[in-house]
């Protein structure tokens, strides 16, 4: 689940991190990068206990109901959402039930927002038309799951402001996690029972250690990589980069460097949209065009083996000097889309 995407975000994180505080030990350092991303994958469980928290809330609100109706002789409310077979095999699934276990924050703990997050459920147009629906299958059961996940728990402020509160690791990962919960939504299917596999903390132990990699390259090179930007910045007010611009383009060129089957396009876009993601207004273009003259550098110096595609005019700005070049490589799919086709076609 752990993909390169949230690896470099977390890098990019702790690095500017590291050079911020004064005890600057980098085995502890590391440690702390590998921490924070085992913080992501709890929050990929704690999101997907968060349906069967509100099924649970459902399933005591429908038995309440049911007892009114006892009494007072009335209809008895429907069953169907409490019954959704999705919903039911992830409260069984065996991987979840292990996390869960090993953890100490329940939804137990925030049982009023879970309350909240149901009267919003039954009130969406989404729960209705699948409550009035007469279809009877588990592939609608997953889908009404999906559906209510995008519109009422992917973009939700106040379950985003109460995740900070529990974590500080989980302020920037919530975006991430969330395309990874939908996929394994989509996975899930009814054969598996509750042996359904879940999405492994990291694809591969390759992921874990190409975060190791660029962290320490970053740190131990980095006098190297910030000569490397001096010298090829006659065009640009390097004086004048934002302290967070230099840390995202140090990473950047350790992963030029140091990975050699990542293609410098793709790392130059991922770490443009970076800087559009934590530094100023003017960043990207300014990363952009900086890391294309640096990879033009490395490969005329012989010190990297890439092909460097041919730019292309982009539209943002320079930092400074408006005659200076601005270029774009060549649009090409980033290594985080590759990623995500990769576990969707799974």
């Amino acid at each position: 689940m752990i993909n390169r995407e949230l690896i470099r975000i977390k890098i990019v994180q702790l690095v500017y991190a590291y050079y911020q505080n004064g005890n600057r030990n980098l085995d502890n350092a590391e440690k702390e990068l590998l921490f924070s991303l085992s913080k992501a994958y709890d929050l990929y469980n704690f999101l997907l206990e968060l349906i069967v928290a509100v099924s649970r809330e459902e399933r005591h609100r429908v038995e309440i109901a049911t007892q009114r109706a006892q009494r007072e002789g009335n209809e008895f409310p429907s069953t169907k959402f409490i019954d959704n077979k999705f919903a039911t095999q992830l409260e069984d699934n065996k991987m979840l039930r292990q996390w869960k276990e090993s953890q100490k924050q329940t939804w137990e703990d925030n049982i009023e927002f879970v309350r909240k997050l149901c009267m919003l459920i039954e009130e969406s147009a989404t729960y209705q038309e699948y409550m009035e629906s007469s279809e009877d299958s588990y592939e609608a059961d997953r889908e009404v799951w999906r559906k209510l996940y995008k519109q009422l728990i992917q973009e939700n402020e106040e379950l985003d402001q109460l995740l900070e509160e529990k974590s500080l690791y989980w302020n920037d990962d919530k975006e991430v996690v969330d395309t990874f919960v939908l996929k394994t939504i989509k996975r899930f299917d009814p054969k598996n029972s509750s042996r359904q596999d879940l999405l492994p903390e990291y694809k591969d132990e390759e992921d874990k250690d190409f975060a190791r990699k660029l962290f320490r390259a970053t740190i131990l090179n980095a006098d190297t990589y910030q000569r490397y930007m001096s010298e090829t910045s006659r065009n640009w007010d390097f004086s004048r980069l934002a302290y967070m611009d230099v840390v995202i383009m140090q990473i950047a060129i350790a992963e030029m460097l140091t990975f050699p089957n990542v293609p410098v396009s793709v790392t130059i876009n991922e770490y443009v949209d970076l800087a559009k993601l934590y530094s100023t207004y003017k960043s990207g273009g300014y990363i952009n065009g900086m890391l294309d003259a640096i990879a033009r550098y490395l490969v005329k110096r012989g010190k990297m083996m890439k092909a460097v595609d041919s730019p292309r005019p982009r539209t943002f700005a320079p930092r400074s000097h408006e005659d200076a070049p601005v270029e774009e490589p060549l649009e090409t799919e980033t290594e985080t889309e590759i990623d995500n086709e990769n576990y969707s076609n799974e």
